[in-house]
């Protein structure tokens, strides 16, 4: 069996095959992964896209063994292309900082996989070893770090994890005239629905977010978002509880219909800057998106 490297454009997805009667992986893979067609599985292993966790192909011959680890390369047909482009602001022997544009997601999910904000850079900078810090929303713009050395990447997560890393949002929404600012808004966030929106219940706060007002005119006014807390779709959730949802979110507070992307109004929340002490050289670090609402 020839042995096939693991490619360096793309992360694999990776399945542990679980008990079963199949003769081959092949099998084990089609009835794991239904929607899958056979012939599309053999594509990708005749193209070296289907490995075992020592990189070696799998072909249709490969014999069914419980919980054997496989990697395989997800593709999505007829890829809709994101018609913006990302900007690395920094990259040095540890960290890659990217200003990622609205629309694009960061890592690969659902209908997007070579169309991310992670896909592209691994392919523009030829490393294999890229990988998120955190998240961001597909409609959001602005920051994203990146660990771009496994040896450091533990040091850099750690900020994330024990709150170590300032994080500054700026937003366009409707005026709070009503409201005194700066304020705090602190709530328990939970999963709604549908399974990807969240929503706010009684209970201990498990969410935490400092408000301030920058920018005032008639119609909507700017505020800078300050999240102590990293829950899913927090700021979004809190501004539409405040009374004033962000501009053209589609999610909060009603889910807006299925349609294509309109480029042409996209969210108003931008991930503009981010500070914190690098955690191997002690040096104070800040950076600041060039993008702006």
């Amino acid at each position: 069996m020839p042995r096939s490297p693991f490619h360096r454009d793309s992360h694999a997805s990776t399945v542990h095959l679980p008990p079963g009667e199949w003769v081959s992986v092949l099998d084990a893979l089609c009835a794991r992964f239904p929607a899958i067609d056979r012939t599309q599985w053999l594509d990708r292993m005749a193209r070296g896209r289907v490995l075992d966790a020592t990189g070696q192909a799998i072909t249709a011959q490969t014999s069914y063994r419980e919980g054997l680890r496989i990697h395989y390369y997800r593709e999505v047909p007829d890829e809709t292309p994101i018609p913006f482009t990302e900007t690395v602001l920094h990259v040095d022997e540890h960290l890659l900082v990217a200003d990622k544009p609205h629309f694009l997601p960061v890592t690969p999910a659902g209908e997007f996989v070579e169309e991310t904000l992670l896909r592209r850079l691994i392919r523009r900078l030829d490393n294999p070893h890229l990988v998120p810090l955190h998240r961001i929303d597909r409609a959001t713009a602005g920051l994203v770090l990146f660990s771009t050395d496994p040896a450091s990447r533990a040091a850099y997560q750690a900020l994330f994890r024990e709150r170590r890393i300032d994080k500054r949002y700026e937003a366009l929404a409707r005026p709070l005239p009503g409201l005194a600012f700066p304020l705090t808004h602190r709530s328990r966030l939970v999963a709604g629905e549908p399974f990807f929106r969240m929503r706010e219940i009684e209970g201990v706060p498990n969410s935490e977010t400092r408000i301030e007002v920058i920018g005032q005119a008639d119609a909507c006014w700017r505020y800078a978002l300050y999240p102590v807390t990293g829950r899913k779709h927090q700021l979004r959730v809190h501004m539409a509880a405040l009374g004033a949802p962000i501009l053209h979110d589609t999610l909060y507070p009603q889910l807006a219909e299925a349609a294509p992307d309109d480029t042409r109004h996209p969210l108003q929340l931008l991930a503009q800057a981010l500070a914190f002490d690098d955690p191997l050289s002690g040096t104070p670090r800040r950076f600041e998106s060039r993008l702006s609402l």
